[in-house]
């Protein structure tokens, strides 16, 4: 049985893990904001998919919609047009793929 602490750790854990590969591919796209920059995308990132998840239901609209919502997110935190946003959003998104390979997860194995 899964405690709402253990919850709350595997989102921090996962929202920190989140902020420094944001970190990481923004910054060698040549952006200046800082980790807290990072940390706040990846809180906003966590927030906008939740919602819309909860909105509209699980499924490829959603993903999409969401998808959108979080590239006007970076775009606004970063200050970057839309080209910029996709294709760092997209390395974002391949990044934490391969890590989620590698880390466990709230449901993971017991």
């Amino acid at each position: 049985m899964v405690t709402y602490q253990a919850i709350l750790v595997s989102f921090l854990f996962a929202l920190v893990i989140s902020a420094v590969i944001i970190y990481v591919i923004t910054t060698l796209f040549g952006e200046k904001e800082g980790l807290l920059t990072a940390l706040l995308a990846a809180f906003v990132g966590s927030a906008i998919y939740a919602i819309v998840y909860y909105l509209i239901g699980h499924g490829l609209l959603s993903a999409f919609i969401a998808g959108i919502v979080w590239l006007l997110a970076l775009q606004t935190l970063y200050k970057i047009g839309w080209v910029k946003s996709l294709v760092i959003a997209a390395i974002i998104w391949i990044i934490a793929g391969i890590v989620g390979l590698f880390l466990p997860t709230i449901g993971g194995p017991v």
